[in-house]
């Protein structure tokens, strides 16, 4: 029995260093419109515009089920993020964002003390400070 081996510079697979494409919903229906006037084939369709064809299948199904709202990102990766990170780097805060960033660094500050750390600096120069030598579950 012949196995078939796996050529190794053979890359499966995003390159690396690359990121994935985050499209909204309303790209996604512009795109399945696009496809469905084209007449060309699913596979042929996602190649030239640089998609995965199962990816493309899957926006396909669920646009055909549920409409536009069905094409919204379920892995929550699409505008989440680090909340503090915007008013952190805010420079002209209202008083009442200003209080807001403040009394959520204090609830983060009682949760970490809570399990027994403390974190000191900020960034690369970020050190934690076990408060008890012992583990506490």
């Amino acid at each position: 029995m012949d196995r078939k081996v796996r050529d190794p510079a053979r890359k499966i697979g995003r390159p690396s260093g690359t990121k994935n494409a985050m499209r909204t919903p309303e790209e996604k229906e512009i795109l399945i419109k696009e496809w469905q006037a084209s007449g060309m084939g699913v596979m042929a369709f996602a190649k030239s515009k640089g998609i995965q064809k199962g990816v493309f299948r899957k926006w396909i199904r669920q646009y055909d089920f549920g409409g536009l709202a069905s094409l919204e990102s379920q892995s929550g990766k699409h505008g989440s993020g680090n909340r503090l990170a915007a008013l952190r780097s805010a420079k002209n805060l209202s008083e009442v964002e200003r209080l807001k960033l403040e009394l959520l660094k204090k609830e983060i500050e009682i949760e970490r003390l809570k399990k027994g750390y403390m974190v000191r600096g900020a960034g690369r120069n970020k050190e934690f400070y076990v408060l008890k030598k012992k583990n506490s579950k």
